[in-house]
């Protein structure tokens, strides 16, 4: 099982929950009809755990995102980058085999991936911040 794809497509779903507003449990059955790959390649149970945990937290991983912001309101964050934070922030407190210098490394990356060449050191800043103040 692939952690880092796996991550990916929670990274994709949470994006997609934040425009649709589709529940956890909408996202996660529409998800495993479409997934044309095989769901032995991916970490199925780490994506709804994870997206789970983003939901039942959110007030607290806003929080900790809205204080690592320097001049900037958590509404205007673009939603990749929002997701990004979100999930990056939800391993740090609660995935306990997620060290949380590879959460903010791997959120990084999805960065480089899915947005822009500023929203690097802007997702890279606010989780630096975020993690000391952990």
């Amino acid at each position: 099982m692939n952690r880092k794809r796996s991550r990916e497509i929670a990274m994709e779903l949470l994006f997609g929950m934040t425009l649709s507003k589709n529940t956890l449990e909408e996202t996660i059955e529409t998800f495993i009809e479409d997934y044309e790959m095989n769901l032995k390649t991916i970490d199925l149970e780490y994506i709804k755990g994870i997206l789970a945990k983003v939901e039942e937290n959110i007030t607290v991983i806003d929080q900790k995102i809205e204080e690592a912001l320097t001049n900037w309101k958590i509404d205007r964050v673009s939603k990749v980058n929002i997701s990004i934070l979100r999930l990056a922030i939800a391993e740090m407190l609660y995935v306990e085999d997620v060290p949380e210098k590879v959460a903010i490394n791997e959120a990084i990356e999805l960065t480089k991936k899915y947005s822009d060449e500023k929203s690097v050191s802007f997702v890279n800043g606010v989780l630096d911040k975020a993690f000391k103040s952990l």
